[in-house]
């Protein structure tokens, strides 16, 4: 039923923003650019211009919410997310370099494939200090510095940007936006996040029985190297090719999964799916809001999610420190 319903929201944002712009256009005028049946300059409006930026808002929410309900799952530590914890960050710094150094003229497979490889260290690195015992604050902790050393990086690389060219194509990556983008890009991430989000739903029965204990989880079968595999590689795969594409948004994969969790009994196995249609829906309502303003210049994506999600990740601090008074 849950699933259901973000379905049903995900479907009806998605015809509410083919319809939002300059040049507003009905429900009936979406349906008929959508099908072909409608005025030519109506499909180009549809066709090639909206719905590239809704489908990747779907990608890059699907990805991001899939994410961080399988992190927390795994580290079973309610505040992994991929943006909190580093991965972002790494992805983006990933990105950035290839413009950087002019990678990203060799092949278009470059730039994603670099932002896949940073995010996949980033995400080792926080699997080693799992395996080592390290407790959530290690965890946490561990992650700022990850995303701190890689905002340091990408900033140095901005600020020794050799032409205003290349600083604003790395400003991309710090802020983050699904806006003029093109069917070019959907497919180069789209293999990608597929993969990556396969991976984590495979996972979805071992994480249920790993909310149990580790010990408790071998005795019923799970292979807790494979699970731990699947997670790191299904999170790296999907976080990072979205961000080659859209740069760093922050936030959704850890509001999404708490929102969620208890219309699914807290079942780390169901928040999975729910929390891939609950990101997109998130990720695409934000991409609505941030265009309300007649300000001429819309906000960027990553902004939006980050005023959205601060506060919520504070208020989950100050209750978890309430909890242990």
């Amino acid at each position: 039923m849950l699933n259901a319903l973000l379905l049903l929201s995900l479907l009806l944002l998605s015809l509410l923003s083919l319809g939002f712009g300059e040049a507003p256009l009905s429900a009936g005028e979406v349906i008929a650019g959508l099908l072909g049946t409608g005025p030519e300059t109506h499909q180009v409006i549809v066709r090639e211009i909206r719905l590239p930026r809704v489908v990747l808002a779907w990608l890059v929410g699907v990805s991001l919410g899939a994410s961080g309900a399988a992190l927390q799952g795994l580290l079973r530590n309610p505040l992994a997310e991929p943006g909190l914890l580093g991965i972002s960050a790494s992805a983006s710094l990933g990105a950035v370099l290839t413009l950087y150094f002019g990678l990203a003229l060799v092949s278009p497979w470059v730039l994603p494939a670099a932002a896949m490889f940073f995010a996949l260290l980033a995400t080792l690195v926080l699997q080693a200090l799992t395996r080592a015992g390290s407790n959530n604050l290690t965890l946490i902790l561990a992650g700022v510095a990850l995303s701190s050393l890689a905002g340091a990086l990408t900033s140095l690389a901005l600020n020794l940007a050799p032409n205003p060219s290349d600083a604003q194509d790395i400003v991309l990556w710090l802020l983050g936006s699904i806006s003029d983008r093109s069917f070019d890009d959907v497919w180069l991430c789209l293999p990608f996040v597929l993969l990556g989000l396969t991976l984590l739903l495979i996972c979805a029965p071992s994480l249920d029985a790993l909310a149990l204990g580790e010990a408790e989880a071998s005795s019923l079968g799970v292979d807790l190297g494979r699970l731990r595999t699947l997670v790191i590689l299904g999170s790296a795969l999907s976080v990072g090719s979205t961000v080659a594409i859209t740069g760093a948004i922050g936030f959704v994969g850890l509001v999404v999964p708490h929102l969620l969790r208890r219309f699914v009994g807290f079942r780390p196995g169901p928040l999975l799916p729910a929390s891939a249609l609950g990101g997109a829906v998130l990720v695409l309502a934000a991409d609505i809001a941030l265009r309300l303003p007649e300000t001429g210049r819309e906000p960027m994506l990553g902004v939006v999610t980050a005023l959205i999600g601060a506060p919520f990740f504070l208020a989950l601090v100050l209750r978890s420190r309430r909890d242990l008074l």
